[in-house]
């Protein structure tokens, strides 16, 4: 793998991130104005699409999805057969973890007439989000991405790699989407480097903090307003008793609308010993993501399963919300998401039945001897 010096040859120029959210702000609102005079004027929804996900994703504002779901309603009343409101509804509907509802829709898409190269690009992302098929969405993804102009297919292909368990390849796959990167454009940058920081330091058998805190720098370098790179390398600061730092990447972003900031502000002050702001701070973060569970419970369920099996502090909770995620999206990481937090319930029969269906799913993958239930296994402690 790459070491830490490969960061400072992967620098990229790229416009100012705070330059680029204002104009991505500016340009969302005119597009809704847009679509609001004029709904079924070609390709104004599909910009709507994109402009509101880059602000879920890198803003962290869940108001985002609230106005997809409006945009989804709206076509629905104004152009209920066309094969863009099937498209477009499979997008948002992939977007808040509704699988299943996304497939149908992606399957009136098809019917309807909507592009191939779209729709099979879409159906990819279902899959890849779902653990189905992924030896054959590997291989799709592998002749996509060697197609020229498809530098978008490089960060999906380094995070199926990473999923499969081949996380050399991985590192290599997203250092090349940042020599390739063709545009000026921070956000798919601060992505890339994202995805680096979590490769580092939660996917690799041995993490090395330092080096995911170097990525995650980088992908606030690009974009300082990147709330889960804020988060993420917090938590690495928190963790070493930095707290300065921790609350200097927080603080910026606590009215972002995700709980998580106020979540790790609550860890950093237990640390402290503050624990009184500590209580208040996991009051709040347990109401944001209730507030989101009660309007995207299947986007929320995992995130909030953490919380709620550590700082959250109910355990029965957590394993109610991460059995609902592995039904919905049975990947190794909900397969062991579900475990722990059934054997945190105390709940050993569920724990066991859980083994043994992601041994079923998953076991002859690398990714399985290196998951955390492979481990276990490997070394005996479970059967």
């Amino acid at each position: 793998m790459i070491d830490a010096t490969g960061i400072e040859n992967a620098v990229v120029q790229a416009t100012d991130g705070d330059i680029a959210v204002n104009n991505l702000q500016s340009a969302r609102l005119q597009s809704w104005g847009r679509f609001w005079r004029m709904p079924q004027r070609p390709g104004t929804a599909q910009l709507i699409v994109e402009q509101e996900q880059l602000t879920a994703q890198f803003i962290g504002d869940p108001g985002a999805l609230d106005r997809l779901e409006a945009l989804v309603s709206q076509l629905a009343h104004v152009e209920p057969e066309s094969w863009q409101t099937a498209l477009i509804a499979a997008q948002v509907a992939g977007a808040t973890h509704r699988f299943a509802e996304a497939r149908v829709h992606l399957a009136q898409a098809v019917t309807r007439g909507a592009p191939a190269d779209v729709t099979a690009r879409l159906a990819l992302g279902i899959d890849q989000a779902t653990g189905e098929n992924l030896r054959a969405v590997l291989a799709a993804r592998r002749e996509r991405a060697a197609q020229a102009g498809h530098w978008d297919e490089l960060v999906p292909l380094g995070a199926l790699l990473a999923d499969l368990g081949e996380f050399a390849e991985a590192e290599q796959t997203y250092h090349r989407a940042l020599r390739e990167y063709p545009d000026v454009s921070p956000f798919a940058l601060g992505w890339v480097c994202f995805q680096l920081g979590v490769l580092w330091g939660e996917r690799v058998p041995a993490p090395q903090a330092t080096l995911a805190a170097q990525w995650y720098r980088r992908a606030i370098g690009y974009l300082p307003c990147y709330v889960k790179a804020r988060v993420h390398l917090a938590e690495i600061h928190s963790s070493c008793g930095r707290y300065a730092e921790t609350e200097a990447l927080l603080l910026p972003v606590i009215d972002s609308g995700d709980p998580e900031v106020l979540w790790r502000l609550a860890d950093m002050m237990n640390a402290k010993g503050k624990f009184a702001e500590a209580e208040a701070h996991v009051q709040a973060a347990q109401q944001g993501f209730e507030a989101l569970l009660d309007r995207y419970l299947l986007a929320f369920a995992d995130h909030a399963a953490e919380f709620y099996a550590g700082s959250g502090g109910n355990p029965a909770r957590a394993f109610v919300l991460a059995r609902l995620n592995l039904a919905n999206r049975p990947t190794l990481r909900a397969f062991e998401q579900a475990y722990a937090t059934a054997t945190g319930a105390e709940e050993a029969h569920a724990a066991s039945e859980i083994l043994a269906a992601a041994r079923g799913r998953w076991g002859a993958t690398t990714a399985f001897r290196l998951s955390s239930l492979g481990v276990l296994q490997s070394a005996g402690v479970i059967a």
